[in-house]
C-alpha cells in the first residue's frame, strides 16, 4: 500500500467520524493535528523511559501508527504530497554531510 493510499483511509476515517463537521469537537486544523502529533510522539517516547527496550512492542506499535496516521492527515490538511516530500528529503539527504564534532 502506498502512502497515498493510507492517507485516503485516513480522510474517509475522519470523514467517518464526523470530525470534517463545522462543530466538530474534534476540528481537523493543521495545528489541532500537529499538537495533536506532537503528543503522541511523546507518547512513544514513554515506551522507552527507564530502558533501551521498549516494554510493550504492541502498544508501541499502536503509539508508532497514531504517529503516522496524524502525519498523513497533517500532510493532507496542508496539501502536502508526503510521498514526494519525502523522497525530496531523501535525495537532499543523501548529498548533506554530518560532522562528527558537531554531535553530541
Amino acid at each position: 500500500m502506498h502512502l497515498h493510499e493510507l492517507t485516503h483511509l485516513m480522510d474517509q476515517f475522519v470523514c467517518s467520524k464526523g470530525w470534517y463537521e463545522v462543530n466538530s469537537p474534534r476540528p481537523q486544523t493543521p495545528r489541532n493535528i500537529a499538537v495533536s502529533l506532537s503528543i503522541e510522539t511523546a507518547e512513544v517516547l514513554e515506551h522507552f523511559q527507564w530502558s533501551e527496550k521498549a516494554t510493550n512492542p504492541e502498544k508501541l506499535a499502536g503509539e508508532l501508527a497514531d504517529v503516522a496516521l496524524y502525519l498523513f492527515q497533517l500532510a493532507y490538511l496542508t496539501q502536502i504530497d508526503l510521498e514526494k516530500a519525502i523522497l525530496q528529503k531523501l535525495r537532499e539527504n543523501y548529498h548533506r554531510t554530518w560532522d562528527q564534532d558537531q554531535v553530541k
